[in-house]
């Protein structure tokens, strides 16, 4: 029988399936442990996957959203750099320029190919964000207007080859960075990391051989597609649009429109961003295939999200990035923020199809990843350190629900904050308040999530603190008739002379006993807030989700009524 011809039984093909899903997440956990840095092993911002031989998506774990369906465009890159001739076993590439991968440099995207004997059966492959490449200052920069100021910047190049480190690439990776042995250890969890996937694929392809395993895998991608056509076919056809403005590039002012174009014809549905403004001289812009990682996020987030992510998931969906937008970005405008438009893309596609899938979208998230950065020196041991972070916020109300409080944002994921225990043992920071921040959600007939209150006290001689901030200008907003939650604020030294209030900031300057007091945003409202019922308001207040004043201007409360 031709391999081709190779069928498989519902049942190995669901096992293979099963131990590719387990495979991935094998990986990540290998990463995971192995990290040098609290920025993998605690917060968890990275990604992995398995992929087949022609680039397709076999199994990938949880992990930051936005890379999800992404990582096959370092393989497919290298590829046309270097052929396919030019993958050979043993050896570990490694890639993070973001006009190829879509990302900031510091996301770093370690990957290589699986063979089953001399047939090229498929790649390993992560990303995680390392701690410094360079650069300006330590972390990412919320001033740079060139790529060149942001760190170093690598194509395609093998890290390992026929099985042993380049010495002379990780020399000149680790020369680059402000933290050479936390960079050393990461990569090297890393090429575990993928170690471990070549592994893993390798074992499933040698128990039941690569006929009965491709058979299974095109099985797979068949019933993947078949079931994602069908959740498109039930949306009405038609055209729908929305726009949001994020707050600014970092260097000037004025807020940057970003539109969405859904068109739904059949089983095919497009998402065209072609609307979007121009790249920018700030740090906001974005390679393309992040822009168009993020509009698979909004697909799956709404279409089918309890299907599978496999090879096929995405086959009905097309996406449109103008070049030169601020989702296609080229050389050698920065993109050390890059993911504040695609946060706001994500919100906008659910909003553009709000009225035909009314009880499937959700109102908007608080929507950025409000970075804040600590730097500085450690008065108890005398180095230099730096740490950033994501902060959490209000999740949009839907029907029938509430929006959740205090998550992390959608292009994050399965990512974490640094709880405070982890600050406070490795950084001369205190966190003196972490609290739900009440009334910040935009009042409904579901409420939105409410953000947070965290404060920090530094407690080294001198530092200085980044901030990246955005999605005042547009808030998170409420559908059918909620209302808008509150934007986010951050407040330097509240009630003292020299109080500061900044959305962004690079190097902002800190000295012992400065407090810096952060206040996310929440999401918006779903439904008019007159139809919310006496009893769930009152669950707000004695919870201390919404204040009685809050209650009154959102809801029109009569504490009378109340008492």
């Amino acid at each position: 029988m031709n391999p081709t011809d190779t069928v498989t039984d519902p049942v190995t093909t669901e096992i293979i399936r099963c131990a590719l899903g387990a495979a991935a997440e094998d990986m990540n956990q290998t990463l995971i442990r192995s990290a040098y840095t609290p920025t993998i092993y605690e917060m968890k911002d990275c990604s992995v996957a398995l992929l087949d031989e022609h680039h397709r998506v076999l199994g990938q774990s949880l992990g930051v959203p936005i890379f999800l369906g992404n990582l096959e465009v370092v393989t497919q890159h290298t590829e046309r750099e270097h052929g396919r001739d030019g993958w050979r076993a043993g050896d570990v590439w490694i890639l993070n320029d973001p006009y190829i991968a879509g990302t900031h440099l510091n996301d770093v995207s370690v990957y290589g190919p699986v063979f089953a004997g001399e047939d090229l059966v498929g790649f390993a492959t992560c990303r995680a964000h390392l701690r410094d490449l360079g650069g300006m200052r330590p972390g990412l920069l919320t001033n740079s207007t060139e790529i060149y100021q942001e760190g170093l910047r690598l194509g395609a190049i093998k890290l390992v080859e026929g099985g042993e480190p380049r010495r002379d690439i990780l020399d000149i990776i680790t020369r680059n960075s402000r933290y050479p042995d936390l960079v050393h250890g990461d990569l090297f969890a890393m090429i575990a990391c993928v170690r471990e996937g070549q592994a893993r694929l390798d074992a499933v392809i040698e128990r039941y051989g690569l006929a009965t395993f491709r058979a299974a895998r095109d099985d797979v991608f068949a019933q993947t597609e078949r079931m994602e056509r069908a959740a498109v076919a039930a949306i009405a056809d038609g055209v729908y649009e929305a726009e949001g403005h994020i707050d600014n590039d970092g260097v000037g002012d004025t807020p940057l429109r970003v539109h969405v174009r859904v068109e739904v014809s059949g089983e095919n549905i497009l998402i065209d961003l072609s609307g979007t403004d121009d790249m920018t001289k700030g740090p906001v812009n974005c390679g393309a295939p992040q822009a168009v990682a993020a509009a698979r996020v909004a697909f799956k987030l709404l279409v089918n999200p309890d299907g599978p992510l496999t090879g096929g998931a995405f086959r009905p969906l097309s996406v449109n990035v103008r070049e030169g937008s601020l989702f296609a970005a080229e050389e050698p405008v920065p993109c050390s923020y890059y993911f504040t438009p695609l946060g706001m893309l994500i919100d906008l596609v659910a909003k553009a199809l709000a009225h035909v899938l009314p009880e499937r979208v959700a109102a908007a998230s608080y929507g950025d990843s409000m970075v804040v950065l600590f730097g500085g020196t450690n008065p108890d041991t005398g180095q230099r350190f730096s740490f950033s972070q994501p902060t959490v916020g209000g999740w949009g109300a839907w029907h029938g629900t509430d929006g959740q409080d205090a998550m992390i944002n959608n292009v994050n994921g399965a990512m974490k904050d640094l709880n405070a225990e982890v600050i406070e043992s490795k950084f001369p920071i205190r966190v003196t308040k972490y609290a739900i921040r009440p009334d910040s959600g935009g009042p409904g007939q579901w409420r939105g999530g409410n953000g947070v209150e965290r404060e920090f006290v530094f407690t080294g001689d001198d530092g200085y603190v980044n901030l990246w901030w955005d999605r005042s200008v547009t808030p998170a907003w409420g559908i059918f008739g909620g209302s808008s939650a509150q934007p986010p604020e951050v407040v330097i030294n509240q009630g003292r002379a020299d109080e500061r209030r900044l959305m962004k900031a690079t190097g902002h300057p800190l000295q012992h006993g400065d407090v810096v007091l952060t206040r996310s945003g929440g999401g918006g409202g779903y439904g008019d807030p007159s139809l919310r019922s006496v009893d769930d308001i009152k669950a707000d207040i004695r919870e201390g989700q919404v204040t009685e004043a809050g209650a009154q201007d959102g809801y029109g409360w009569d504490e009378g009524v109340g008492s």
